[in-house]
């Protein structure tokens, strides 16, 4: 493996170690002698994966203490890389409610100030997703693309530099729920209608109807999260 790919494998590796649990916040790490001779790779490898991890605040090295796993608190969750660990291992209810909370934070304020604010190119845009995501549906990547691209062209049309700012995090939320929501079975419901619930809300320029249409949106894909997880029938 190419030595960049390489670095990038390793810090995978620990960071999903992490959210497993195999190393607690405190503990420290392998040294890089240790790491670099059980894995077969590069020292310097090595030392640039903890620089990735270090860099999303999930470790941090001292001279003679060695590397050592930060609290919680400190791990920064809404990069998007650490989400997509975060769902490859079991998230628990309470981080799925967090993000769940973000996003309802975050989507209705978006839908509303995109009714006020968006263009013809906005609205072009989120058409032609949800065209894609009724003929793909979200059991395939393209749906799921389709999805991704009409959340990003709804926070675009916010204008909002701030939020923008966070469009990729709110995107990987998007895009890491919708996957796990449907690892065991398809979803028992079309939730393209919702999607063109807010589309059309925003199409008029209906603050309102834009702000509740994105809420109910969100709290659907809640249900269909927790329903996954067997903790909604």
């Amino acid at each position: 493996m190419p030595q960049g790919r390489l670095h990038g494998a390793l810090a995978h590796k620990i960071g999903v170690d992490i959210l497993k649990g195999a190393y607690a916040p405190g503990e420290t790490l392998p040294n890089e002698i240790q790491f670099s001779s059980s894995l077969e790779i590069s020292r310097s490898a090595f030392r640039e994966a903890i620089r990735i991890l270090a860099a999303k605040g999930m470790v941090e090295s001292r001279p003679k203490t060695g590397t050592r796993v930060t609290e919680r608190k400190r791990w920064n969750i809404l990069d998007p890389e650490v989400l997509k660990w975060m769902f490859e291992t079991e998230p628990s209810e309470d981080f799925i409610m967090d993000l769940f909370e973000l996003r309802l934070i975050t989507e209705p304020a978006a839908a509303a100030l995109a009714a006020q604010r968006r263009t013809d190119a906005h609205l072009k845009a989120m058409d032609r997703a949800l065209i894609v995501m009724a003929e793909e549906t979200l059991a395939t990547e393209a749906g799921r693309q389709a999805d991704l691209d009409f959340h990003d062209a709804l926070i675009d049309a916010a204008n909002n530099e701030a939020l923008a700012s966070l469009s990729s995090s709110i995107g990987a939320a998007v895009a890491w729920s919708t996957r796990y929501k449907q690892r065991a079975r398809a979803l028992d419901r079309d939730p393209v209608p919702d999607h063109r619930a807010v589309y059309e809300a925003i199409a008029r320029s209906d603050v309102n109807d834009a702000r509740w249409t994105m809420e109910a949106l969100v709290r659907l894909a809640l249900r269909d999260t927790q329903r996954s997880m067997g903790i909604l029938k």
